[in-house]
C-alpha cells in the first residue's frame, strides 16, 4: 500500500532542498557581482603618484611661515637653512581617482623597510592632486635636531635622500605610499664648482634636484609586487 503521507513529505522535503541549492547560487553570484561591481567602483576612484612631466607647469609653494619655493615640472625644489628643511615635489596624478594627500616621512635609506603610518608626519593642510593632472607635495622640517633634519642634510650633500609620501582616495580610502627619491642634477654635483659646490649642496641654493619614484605601497589592498 502506498503512504501517500511519507511520499509527500519526500517531496517537500526535496522541494526544499532544490529551493535551497537555487537560492544559494543566486545569493553566490549576486555577491560575485556586488564584488566586481565594488572593484569596479574603487578602480574609478584610485590615485597613483609619478614624478610630474617636465613639460608640466612651474608651481610656486608658499609654507605657513611666508617661504615660498618655486618648482618645475618633474623635479623637486629644496633649500635648507639654519632651522629648517623646505621641500616640494612636483607630482602627477596618473591614476582615475583624486588624491588627498595625508603625511610624508623620510626613511633611513632608500630600500629601507616602509615604516609604521604613526611615524608618518600629517601635513598642516588638505593637498589635493587631481586626476591626470599635475599637483605637488611639500614638506617643512623645523627641527635642526631631528633625524629627518640630518637624513635630508647628509643626503642632500650625498647621493640624495628619499621621501615617502602617504595619501588615499577623495574617500579616505585606498591608501598608498609612493617612495620618491632626490637627487641633485648631473650640472650641481658636489665638486662640480670648486669650493662652493659644498655649500651648495647643503642649503640647495642655485641646484637642480630630480624626481623619481622607486615603490608603490598599498595599505588597504594587496600590493602591485604581490
Amino acid at each position: 500500500m502506498i503512504d501517500w503521507v511519507l511520499l509527500a513529505d519526500l517531496g517537500t522535503a526535496l522541494g526544499t532542498t532544490v529551493l535551497a541549492i537555487a537560492t544559494f547560487a543566486s545569493t553566490r553570484s549576486a555577491n560575485r557581482s556586488a564584488r566586481l561591481a565594488e572593484r569596479a567602483l574603487l578602480e574609478g576612484m584610485r590615485p597613483i603618484l609619478l614624478p610630474s612631466n617636465w613639460s608640466d607647469a612651474t608651481q610656486k609653494v608658499r609654507f605657513m611661515e611666508g617661504k615660498w619655493l618655486i618648482v618645475h615640472g618633474g623635479r623637486a625644489a629644496l633649500e635648507i637653512a639654519d632651522e629648517a628643511v623646505y621641500l616640494v615635489l612636483s607630482v602627477r596624478n596618473s591614476g582615475a581617482g583624486v588624491a588627498v594627500l595625508h603625511g610624508w616621512h623620510l626613511p633611513e635609506n632608500p630600500q629601507a623597510q616602509l615604516a609604521s603610518t604613526d611615524e608618518f608626519h600629517r601635513l598642516t593642510r588638505d593637498i589635493y592632486v587631481p586626476t591626470n593632472d599635475a599637483g605637488f607635495c611639500q614638506v617643512a622640517i623645523r627641527d635642526p635636531e631631528s633625524t629627518d633634519f640630518q637624513r635630508a642634510v647628509e643626503g642632500a650633500r650625498g647621493a640624495g635622500f628619499a621621501v615617502d609620501v602617504l595619501y588615499g582616495d577623495a574617500e579616505g580610502s585606498q591608501r598608498v605610499v609612493s617612495r620618491f627619491f632626490i637627487t641633485r642634477g648631473p650640472a650641481g654635483r658636489t665638486g662640480d664648482a670648486g669650493g662652493g659646490a659644498e655649500s651648495d649642496a647643503a642649503d640647495g641654493a642655485d641646484s637642480e634636484w630630480l624626481l623619481m619614484v622607486s615603490r608603490h605601497w598599498n595599505l588597504d589592498l594587496p600590493n602591485p609586487r604581490g
